[in-house]
């Protein structure tokens, strides 16, 4: 009896040791189970930080760019000294067209008349005129956005001739301008030469203003350059006669052979005695010093300079930007 309950006894022992030896080999299973999972989560780790990180640089070199590009902005403004100038507008008041002088004219920017018509491009540093079909002068039949010059601010009195000169500069563009009902578009005069009468002229002649003749008009069309002058109907007209409007006519004019089309370009108008230049990008040039320029010496004279548009087809407009502009004598 004894004997058989030690063989039970071991038996039971060795049970016990075969129990342990699985549970044994389970732990270890379990546990090269978990290092391999480890493994691979370690392996992953590098990849998802790779695939995290590489959209964060992006954003970070988007927003270094966009930095960068706000750096580079700059505002600028136009190169015009509006002290001697004065605008005329395509909107009336009193049945006339609202003209605006200095020293109002200097604050364009806060004027409520004026900025629907005149305001700065800060990012092109252009002056910004805007004209449609409105309101005209007596003299003409179309309306405009334009500048004319006054040598006394303020005044239209003091005005010059051709022997004392003068030399316009500007730089501009027509960065838009309406089409016509053939699809072709419309024309836009963006420097001019007026004539004027003097109080002693106009009395003589029995004029009621002291309205002449433009001698130049410089028009921006079909995208290219053209002049336009005066001529006499009779070279032979003299004295008092002379200052008749009707005494003169358009020339055939003159286009140049650039191509402009709503690109930034320069024009220089030159005026000597008996003289009339108008260049074009320091390119091209164009001069008249014959006997129409020498007999046009009787008349005062004025610069002006914008967006005088040639049409009056509804909804119709046009946009001039002027850059630079400056006047001397």
């Amino acid at each position: 009896m004894n004997l058989t309950m030690k063989k039970f006894a071991r038996r039971d022992m060795m049970i016990q040791y075969m129990k342990l030896g699985f549970v044994f080999i389970f732990l270890m299973i379990l546990c090269s189970c978990s290092n391999d999972k480890e493994d691979i989560i370690v392996e992953e780790i590098p990849e998802e930080q790779v695939d995290t990180d590489d959209p964060v640089e992006e954003e970070e070199e988007q927003e270094e760019e966009v930095e960068e590009v706000e750096e580079e902005i700059s505002y600028v403004l136009p190169e015009i000294d509006l002290n001697n100038w004065k605008v005329t507008l395509p909107i009336s008041e009193n049945g006339k067209p609202i003209e605006v002088e200095p020293p109002e004219i200097l604050d364009y920017a806060n004027n409520e008349i004026l900025k629907p018509f005149m305001y700065n491009d800060s990012i092109n540093g252009a002056l910004v005129f805007n004209s449609y079909p409105g309101a005209t002068t007596t003299n003409s039949s179309y309306s405009r956005t334009e500048l004319r010059e006054q040598m006394d601010s303020g005044s239209n009195s003091t005005n010059w001739t051709f022997a004392e000169g003068g030399i316009m500069k500007g730089t501009l563009s027509v960065p838009f301008i309406s089409k016509d009902s053939n699809n072709e578009f419309h024309r836009t005069i963006v420097m001019q030469i007026h004539g004027r009468l003097t109080n002693e002229q106009r009395d003589r002649i029995g004029e009621n203003d002291n309205n002449a003749p433009p001698i130049l008009k410089i028009y921006w069309q079909k995208g290219k350059v053209r002049i336009l002058t005066k001529k006499l109907k009779d070279l032979n007209t003299s004295g008092d006669d002379i200052l008749s409007t009707d005494a003169w006519e358009d020339d055939d004019g003159f286009i140049f052979n650039e191509e402009v089309g709503d690109n930034k370009f320069s024009l220089e108008v030159i005026v000597s005695d008996g003289k009339l230049e108008v260049v074009l990008n320091d390119n091209e040039s164009k001069i008249y010093n014959d006997i129409n320029m020498q007999k046009w010496g009787v008349f005062e004279n004025y610069f002006k300079a914008g967006n005088y548009l040639q049409t009056n087809d509804e909804g119709s407009s046009a946009i001039v930007n002027y850059y630079y502009l400056e006047v001397t004598h």
